[in-house]
């Protein structure tokens, strides 16, 4: 067993961050699944937001967040996302951060969908999650923290006082390994490559959400999927992102014989928020017609979006052609495990921040751009937070009932991912997410939630943990009727704020007793 003040989990800027504040009065022991540079974070192409032009206003980038979010957003949560927005990327630059600088030596600042301003700071074009997770790493070698790769934590554990008390992991040798802290944070991203099509690291599965939602934390908000409109699409698979950074230098989204798709859907046309211009694309390929992103307008592409250019050359496509064949697919999870301000979830000594939790801050749809801001200013509140913490005694481990029992089958992890995308994609109703969520619960969510799994390989406990954050967005989805932001139901397509802007899908492990049918595999099959 080892020891440690705090254990953060995760490898993306929001895990990063708060690791590097709470070291400055703790020992603190970082653990990811896989490499660090392994995360969204790492991959994010299209820049992050704050209000510092003289143009700008925090008050502007507040309203625009707000108006992304379909006004479900928590207020006091985004006031506080904006108003420290400028003074987070003046720390970076302090610390030695390299933004991009237009030829006159101003910060070089873009536009993004549903920005009023231009507000989006780059570094290297469209690299700018790789420099600063750069740039953290580096102020991670230089710093205390214990840094451990390849190490998946596949429980977390409780104490007889109902705390956290630690994890337990496994390697990819299947050595169990106990680690006690005083405090536990939860930063693992969201769900992304739960879906067929999406533009997130392989890594992001949903595993801390599964954590959570074992060891008694509350979710919520998990039906509010962000949808990016324009992933490279290619023989009829996703091969990764092409920034909304190119939309913002002009480019057009048009069908094959170049006719523009979004001039009569909305006023912002093709910089309209994320979640309209991802429904509108889908409805073109539900037709049949390809949908592409004209970039003939865009000088010295290569050079501006170096990452995009090398994607589409990788996958075989000739950029000289000036148009890029997209779809739609997964990116940002808005919901996740429910937290406070200051990322305390509902278990004590437990925490979350970032992708993985829900603080409210995105509402129904997050404003392009602010996910990187959140990892740094939540992770920064969180971090300064467990640094001048108490100490406290850990208590016994809780005995808990465990189940040991045998499963015949787990799905493959493609049929997973085929059944999400179809059936709670970018567009549900009512017959495809009962048809998924039945599907899912042939496999006894109660018993996997409560399964003994150290004794289980990594690949067969991700299975599971998929299983049940799969459970929780088709629930939560089912349960929410009415569209809104990230959420389309075909059959409820309008807002109803009478009953749903100001309540929420909140789930708990007590809840899912009363919410599964209990069908069985055959039965399921039969049917």
């Amino acid at each position: 067993m080892v020891k440690a003040e705090i254990i953060v989990i995760g490898s993306g800027i929001a895990a990063l961050k708060t690791a590097l504040e709470a070291s400055e009065h703790k020992h603190v022991i970082l653990i990811t699944k896989s490499d660090i540079r392994d995360s969204n974070s790492y991959l994010a192409q299209g820049g992050i937001a704050a209000a510092i032009s003289d143009r700008d206003t925090v008050s502007f980038h507040k309203e625009d967040t707000l108006t992304a979010g379909q006004r479900y957003n928590k207020v006091k949560v985004v006031e506080k996302l904006v108003e420290e927005a400028p003074s987070i990327i003046a720390e970076l630059i302090r610390s030695g951060m390299q933004f991009d600088h237009d030829h006159d030596g101003t910060l070089m600042l873009g536009m993004e969908g549903a920005h009023s301003e231009r507000r989006i700071l780059h570094s290297h074009g469209d690299a700018t999650g790789k420099y600063i997770m750069e740039h953290l790493i580096g102020c991670l070698k230089n710093s205390s923290i214990t840094v451990i790769e390849n190490v998946a934590a596949v429980e977390l554990i409780i104490g007889e006082d109902d705390s956290c008390i630690g994890i337990k992991t496994l390697d990819k040798t299947g050595e169990l390994v106990t680690y006690h802290a005083e405090q536990t944070v939860l930063a693992t991203g969201g769900c992304g490559s739960l879906y067929h099509f999406t533009s997130n690291s392989q890594t992001v599965s949903g595993d801390g959400i599964a954590l959570a939602f074992k060891a008694g934390a509350k979710v919520r908000d998990m039906e509010f999927i962000q949808f990016h409109p324009t992933l490279l699409f290619i023989n009829g698979k996703a091969e990764g992102l092409v920034s909304e950074a190119v939309r913002g230098d002009g480019a057009r989204l048009v069908t094959e014989t170049g006719r523009p798709i979004m001039d009569d859907v909305h006023s912002m046309k093709d910089l309209a928020p994320r979640h309209i211009v991802a429904q509108t694309i889908f409805s073109y390929l539900q037709r049949g017609e390809k949908v592409f992103l004209d970039i003939s307008m865009i000088k010295d592409f290569k050079k501006r979006f170096p990452t995009v250019s090398s994607l589409c050359e990788k996958s075989g496509l000739d950029l000289q052609f000036g148009k890029i064949p997209v779809a739609p697919g997964n990116h940002f999870l808005m919901g996740g495990i429910e937290v406070d301000e200051w990322g305390q979830t509902s278990v004590p000594s437990l925490y979350a921040v970032g992708e993985v939790a829900c603080t409210g801050v995105h509402g129904a749809n997050r404003l392009a751009s602010n996910s990187l801001l959140e990892g740094l200013v939540f992770g920064n509140t969180l971090g300064q937070l467990l640094a001048n913490m108490p100490a406290r005694s850990i208590p016994e481990e809780k005995e808990l009932s465990k189940s040991s029992c045998q499963f015949t089958f787990l799905p493959d992890f493609t049929t997973l991912q085929e059944k999400l995308m179809s059936e709670a994609g970018i567009v549900r109703n009512e017959a495809g997410l009962t048809r998924l969520k039945d599907y899912l619960e042939t496999f006894n969510i109660e018993e996997l939630l409560q399964m003994e799994v150290t004794a289980l390989s990594i690949k067969e406990i991700t299975k599971i943990n998929a299983i049940i954050v799969a459970w929780l967005i088709a629930e939560s989805a089912l349960t929410r009727t009415e569209s809104r932001g990230g959420h389309f139901r075909s059959d409820y397509p309008s807002e109803d704020d009478s009953q749903w802007l100001e309540n929420s899908v909140i789930l708990a492990r007590t809840d899912v007793k009363n919410r599964v049918k209990g069908r069985r595999l055959d039965e399921y099959i039969e049917a």
